[in-house]
């Protein structure tokens, strides 16, 4: 049953892939979208500055072509006669065969201003300053092209036929342009003027999707000269929506860089190209900005269809992603879900059932085998952790033990101590010396008290990692002579024959004193203490790097005892695993006895706090049973090892302590550990050995 909130993984797994999938899908449309969008809009751009060039190149071989004809027309023979009677034939004749629409063509008279021909109905004028000129250059005959006058006039009023027919053609007449010239009689006086009225840029309504353009002709001054909507021509760019864009536009029109701009005109985006040409108006020395605009719109007519068919490949694709998901989803699914099926079944899990590895995929199959593996180590964690419960409640057996023993260890020297001084306190002594012995027996009951104290804090220090060394070098057969000369008197108050074998003159060893010194007490003194006749018996010996995977053999009995770790320069113990690399020599210190001995089964635990082989209160031997575990720590925060091995019980115990021995060099052993400090002695030790600080450093850490 699921619970709220969950999910099955084949939901999981179809939601993500569509979550992936479908944005990634869609966001190619709009990139595709997009790219074509910008593609369209650069063939737009581009087409349209080509047009803005060919409208420009249009409009000057126009007006060029004008000038030409209306120059060639100007010094007719008909103007030289006197007779007057041919002009409006010629006249007629010249609008016909014009290249050029042409909406009138005027003959008038400079003196009184009359038409004297003309092919419409309205009057051409011509400035007084033009005719000012014509007539300071009487006297010529022929026309100079510099005299054509070339203006630009408001747009003309429909009155010739062609008007009319362009109108009906939904023609649109922009940019009517008066070309005038001089015409002069036979003497060359100054008689007529010739005047020619034309529209250049005329074409039908743009098609959508046209990128051709509508012209706009803009003067250098900001003046709009063609516009496509008919009130805007005649005013200033600074007066129009988007002032600031047109400025800029005529500024690089100016500077010879044809280009492209976006453009607000009455409240619609257009696309225009542009380009510069000379101004054909006469006297003017600016520049015509010739443009051609398209709506936004009809530069993008072609995206509808591009956009049309996106909408249909999406909707296809995603339902193709939507189908293949599911499909996908189901056949990765399915082998887990039968994995579910048999974890669930937990009955299985007790028995030899094993999953089934018969997947098509090869990861599903491996994790079935791991999960067969899983089933198996939870089996072997299951034993081990009953067997571990079982070990913590002998642990928690073996506390209370302690306690009470512990309870009973100091309750024992404590009543001693009070009696004794009690009995002195009282004056039941019969004299001094019974007084002294009683003092002595309190002593000695304090001082047993203590070492049980001593114990319990030293545990207290290595369990939480406070209990630190302070190695230096000494030698160990005088600490051992020290220690032999303490237990002496208690070894032979019992009887026991006491025994030093090959003990060497000197051993120098890296470590610390008075801890060194307590392990041995510990261990001769458990040795005194389990051992009711028979001998002690304490040997030295020295490992070399060849033998240090033998065991160590007594001198005094062929029993052999079991070394089964060696200790590396860097202090730390590790297992022999039959290793050939070159390692430092070692002492071993063997202490031997002929006591109680111990059982196979109870020797690995001896070294764990607590653990007594008899820890009733009413046992034969007292003791916390902590001695050993503190002996072990302190041996290993020096680079040693401490081992213990017995044949079983009443056939003696055989303790071995291990200590990096020191090699000195240059000078003999003895005057080394006479007459050089530490320090000094330090700095001679062979490389693979560390130096004293840092293996202070090293157990301090």
């Amino acid at each position: 049953m699921a619970k709220p909130g969950q999910s099955s993984f084949r939901r999981v797994l179809l939601s993500r892939l569509l979550l992936l999938s479908v944005p990634v899908l869609l966001l190619g449309v709009y990139v595709t979208y997009r790219k074509a969008r910008s593609t369209l809009l650069d063939t737009a751009r581009q087409n349209l500055t080509e047009s803005a060039v060919r409208k420009g190149e249009s409009i000057q071989e126009a007006i060029s072509a004008l000038q030409a004809n209306l120059l060639t027309a100007s010094q007719a023979i008909v103007f030289r006669s006197q007779s007057s009677t041919g002009y409006q034939q010629f006249i007629n004749q010249l609008a016909q065969q014009l290249p050029t629409p042409i909406n009138c063509v005027q003959l008038s008279d400079i003196q009184t201003q009359d038409i004297v021909s003309s092919t419409c109905n309205q009057s051409l004028p011509v400035s007084q300053q033009v005719i000012s000129q014509w007539s300071s250059q009487q006297g010529e005959v022929s026309v100079d092209p510099s005299q054509i006058d070339v203006t630009v006039l408001p747009p003309l009023a429909p009155s010739t036929p062609a008007t009319k027919e362009a109108e009906a053609n939904e023609d649109k007449s922009q940019l009517p342009l008066l070309l005038s010239a001089p015409v002069y009689n036979a003497e060359g006086q100054l008689q007529y003027a010739l005047s020619l009225c034309s529209t250049l840029l005329q074409s039908k309504s743009i098609k959508p999707g046209s990128l051709s353009g509508e012209p706009v002709v803009i003067t250098q001054a900001g003046k709009i000269l063609v516009h496509p909507i008919a009130q805007e021509v005649g005013r200033n760019i600074n007066q129009e929506l988007d002032s600031s864009r047109l400025e800029s536009l005529v500024e690089d029109a100016i500077a010879g860089r044809e280009s492209f701009i976006h453009l607000t005109l009455d409240g619609q985006e257009y696309v225009a190209g542009y380009t510069a040409i000379e101004s054909p108006i006469s006297k003017s020395d600016q520049q015509w900005i010739i443009l051609a605009v398209t709506p936004l719109e009809s530069a993008l007519i072609g995206l509808q269809d591009i956009r049309q068919v996106l909408f249909i490949l999406t909707c296809g694709l995603i339902a193709a992603s939507i189908l293949a998901t599911i499909y996908i989803s189901r056949d990765l699914a399915r082998p887990l879900e039968k994995l579910r099926d048999c974890a669930l079944h937990e009955s299985q899990l007790h028995s030899n059932y094993r999953i089934p590895h018969t997947f098509k995929i090869r990861e599903i199959n491996q994790l079935a085998e791991a999960l067969d593996g899983m089933f198996e180590r939870l089996k072997h964690w299951a034993e081990e952790l009953e067997a571990a419960w079982k070990e913590a409640q002998a642990a928690n057996r073996l506390k209370n033990e302690f306690l009470a023993t512990t309870s009973h260890e100091l309750r024992t020297p404590l009543n001693g101590i009070i009696g004794c001084l009690r009995l002195v306190k009282d004056g039941f002594c019969d004299d001094r010396e019974e007084e002294l012995d009683f003092l002595q027996r309190a002593d000695e009951a304090a001082i047993h008290l203590l070492n049980i104290i001593n114990d319990v804090l030293d545990l207290a220090k290595l369990e939480s990692g406070k209990l630190s060394v302070e190695v230096e070098l000494i030698d160990l057969r005088q600490l051992i002579d020290e220690v032999i000369h303490l237990q002496a008197v208690s070894i032979k108050s019992k009887g026991l024959e006491f025994n030093t074998k090959n003990l060497h003159e000197k051993l120098p060893v890296l470590a610390d004193p008075a801890k060194l010194k307590q392990v041995l007490i510990n261990v001769i003194g458990n040795s005194a203490k389990f051992t009711d006749s028979g001998s002690i018996t304490v040997s030295t010996q020295i490992e070399t790097a060849s033998d240090k995977t033998q065991p160590v053999v007594n001198t005094d009995d062929s029993t052999l005892v079991a070394n089964v770790s060696t200790i590396p320069s860097n202090g730390q113990v590790t297992e022999n695993q039959g290793t050939e690399e070159l390692l430092p020599a070692q002492v071993v210190v063997t202490v031997k006895d002929t006591g109680i001995g111990i059982d196979p089964v109870q020797q690995s635990k001896l070294f764990r706090p607590f653990v007594m082989v008899d820890g009733s209160t009413t046992r034969k031997y007292g003791g916390t049973g902590l001695g050993l575990a503190i002996s072990r720590n302190l041996i290993e925060l020096m680079g040693g090892t401490i081992t213990l091995f017995s044949a079983g019980e009443g056939q003696g115990t055989t303790v071995n302590i291990s200590l990096p021995l020191v090699e000195t060099k240059g000078q003999d052993t003895d005057e080394q550990l006479d007459s050089e400090s530490p320090s000094q002695l330090s700095t001679e030790l062979p490389k693979q050995q560390d130096s004293i600080g840092e293996i202070n450093g090293k157990i301090h850490n």
